[in-house]
């Protein structure tokens, strides 16, 4: 990735004032934004919901197998009739199918880990990839927020300067307005205006809220995007786990035949979410650091002492926020494109069911939102 960037830009970010992090600086910005762009204890209780959850798959195993062996004689006996009418002839494999699929539902657990290995294949190669990338982001995060610290450190010392170049040129016009005729003032106020000026726009305080709030809307949106569709992927796989037996049951009719190869793909697609959704997050890290290298560099250049410096700083000030927007931009891209992994995995494995729910959760809870908007402006 780094590649991308100028070489003036990597040697830039190489030198000590950009590279090298306080451990309280690092404490104290982990303990306000979390020790990652996704946290590690959100993402680790994800997984281990997944696991206890799944082990509950023997909910409906009994009730399935009952369902089972009536549906087998059910199945026996049409076969029987059809073969004594003359319609069919003996055929032995087509009765052997039944025992297949009450075996399936004998060995459930067994055959759900074998449904899911190489989509858990690709979740953790992908996931590796992605883990891979998050040390990096991290620490370019914590250099970005230090230089943002500076940034405004300096802005917050111009400030001082203004301030107190304010008091003493407020004294001094009193002093001269006292001893010297009215046309001082005149000339004074030429001298005087811009540095009340130049004070006014320095106002650091309320433009670093604005910031802060900003970057974190955007970093909660997209961990919640995150968050939403690992937590969709748990709900949906647990919900096919655990009542999968009775498809696999109600398949040894003939008219529902189908039911259990539906099962078996709209387990494989919900099950690649997890795959599909690491490789996003992959790729979105990868925004993330040219965007964090583009800021460090641009933050480092701001705090670069020369003749430019307060042309800088006045140029940057006036911007609203302390932020170039690129950080907060991938954030949002990211969270946006998380939600399209349901879509995603549909096209690896063909399944309108799985699409249509996400889809139907996703109005469900815009009308929920929108329901509570009103209440609130009704109040």
């Amino acid at each position: 990735m780094n590649s991308l960037i100028p070489t003036s830009r990597v040697s830039f970010m190489q030198d000590p004032g950009s590279g090298v992090v306080p451990e309280n600086f690092k404490q104290t910005f982990h303990y306000l934004q979390g020790n990652g762009v996704y946290e590690e204890g959100m993402m680790h209780f994800l997984k281990v919901m997944k696991s206890s959850i799944w082990s509950h798959y023997g909910a409906f195993i009994n009730d399935a197998q009952a369902l089972a062996a009536i549906f087998m004689l059910i199945f026996f006996a049409i076969k029987s009739y059809e073969m004594i009418a003359g319609d069919k002839q003996l055929e032995i494999m087509p009765l052997l199918r039944p025992f297949g699929l009450v075996m399936v539902i004998l060995w459930w657990g067994i055959f759900v880990k074998v449904v899911a290995y190489p989509t858990d294949l690709v979740a953790n190669k992908t996931e590796a990839m992605f883990e891979g990338n998050q040390a990096v982001i991290t620490n370019l995060r914590l250099q970005r927020a230090q230089l943002m610290f500076e940034v405004s450190n300096q802005l917050l010392k111009v400030q001082a300067e203004t301030e107190t170049a304010k008091v003493e040129a407020d004294t001094w016009y009193e002093n001269a307005w006292e001893s010297v005729k009215s046309s001082v003032k005149e000339g004074f106020s030429e001298v005087w205006n811009p540095i009340v000026e130049l004070r006014n726009r320095m106002q650091v305080n309320l433009q670093l809220l604005v910031t802060t709030i900003l970057e974190t809307l955007a970093l909660w949106f997209l961990r919640i995007c995150v968050y939403v569709i690992l937590l969709i992927q748990i709900i949906f796989s647990t919900i096919l786990i655990i009542l999968g037996p009775f498809s696999v049951a109600i398949s040894i009719l003939p008219a529902f035949r189908d039911s259990f190869s539906t099962w078996v793909a709209r387990f494989i697609s919900v099950n690649l979410y997890s795959g599909i959704a690491y490789l996003v997050l992959y790729v979105a890290s990868l925004f993330q650091q040219y965007a964090l290298d583009a800021e460090i560099y641009r933050y480092g250049a701001l705090l670069k002492p020369d003749a430019e410096l307060m042309d800088r700083l006045y140029a940057f000030s006036t911007n609203g926020i302390y932020s170039y927007g690129m950080v907060i931009v991938t954030f949002l891209i990211g969270g946006l494109t998380m939600l399209t992994v349901p879509s995603i995995s549909t096209w690896i494995v063909s399944t309108s069911g799985i699409s249509s729910a996400t889809s139907s959760m996703f109005r469900g809870a815009s009308t929920f939102a929108r329901m509570a908007t009103k209440l609130m402006k009704g109040k």
